[in-house]
């Protein structure tokens, strides 16, 4: 089983569109009238939509998206826009690497966390 979609509930999809696509810059797929757009992460489809019978706008789970150079990522972020909520910073130490995650919030309120597990020097396996 492969997860295929997450849907994050906002109070404008436009709004969450400046977020989500231009200061995250993730791909936008597809619009679908004002209230529904859909942009990819990876393999993940996320859906963005006004609340439709369903969810609540700012409490949604977190989402995590996996970066490379977490505290240069994190400062472009903020840098277009985005709410610095924590700065990145070492959460947990691994058997091969060191767990970073840094939190954002978009325009909503809703937690945005991204994470980078850096390999330790003479740990010949790449970043993921």
């Amino acid at each position: 089983m492969q997860l295929g979609q997450i849907a994050v509930t906002v109070s404008s999809v436009g709004a969450a569109l400046e977020f989500y696509r231009d200061i995250l810059q993730l791909e936008l797929l597809f619009e679908a009238g004002p209230d529904l757009a859909f942009v990819r992460a990876g393999d993940v489809r996320i859906m963005l939509s006004t609340p439709q019978g369903a969810g609540s706008v700012g409490s949604n789970s977190i989402l995590y998206f996996k970066v490379v150079d977490i505290e240069s990522t994190f400062e472009s972020f903020v840098k277009r826009g985005a709410a610095s909520e924590r700065p990145p910073g070492l959460t947990a130490r691994m058997a091969d690497h060191d767990l970073w995650i840094g939190f954002l919030r978009d325009g909503d309120g809703n937690l945005v966390g991204i994470m980078e597990e850096k390999t330790r020097r003479g740990d010949a396996r790449p970043n993921s």
